[in-house]
């Protein structure tokens, strides 16, 4: 298992810093290998479910998620999603936050718990430290395009 947690501050109205983070199909441009698949009607709520499918060819796997709380920011309010990881091969949570940082910008809290299946937990460490990179790039990203 692998927790991390990542921490931006970016020149963003909140609003802004939340569309870019939240537009789910957004993220097969920030994660290599990545597509996103929507499953559910639009706009995202609670209940909200999409899929990611990454890798190449028969070396790919579902990464279902839901959305169990979707608390869009509003008037300098913080906003918060969470994401439960639904699959057969990586399974935990996310959790993505935005509030109000210094001097107008947005203070972008990332945490995020991953399981994945067949890996022995000999390798979290590794785990952790890979995925922090990749969702670190991923995040960085996500919010320098529009």
């Amino acid at each position: 298992m692998a927790n991390f947690l990542l921490h931006r501050t970016v020149p963003l109205p909140l609003d802004e810093a939340w569309r870019r983070l939240t537009q789910w199909p957004r993220h097969a441009d920030a994660v290599p290998l990545t597509r996103v698949r929507i499953t559910t009607p639009e706009p995202t709520h609670e209940g909200t479910h999409f899929v990611a499918r990454s890798g190449i060819g028969p070396l790919s796997f579902d990464d279902p998620m839901e959305v169990t709380v979707w608390q869009p920011p509003g008037d300098g309010t913080p906003g918060r999603c969470r994401l439960e990881k639904r699959g057969k091969v990586i399974t935990g949570w996310a959790e993505i936050e935005v509030r109000p940082g210094p001097g107008g910008r947005t203070r972008v809290v990332w945490r995020e718990e991953l399981r994945v299946s067949f890996v022995p937990g000999i390798v979290d460490g590794l785990l952790e430290r890979t995925a922090r990179h990749v969702f670190g790039r991923a995040v960085n990203r996500l919010l320098r395009q529009a």
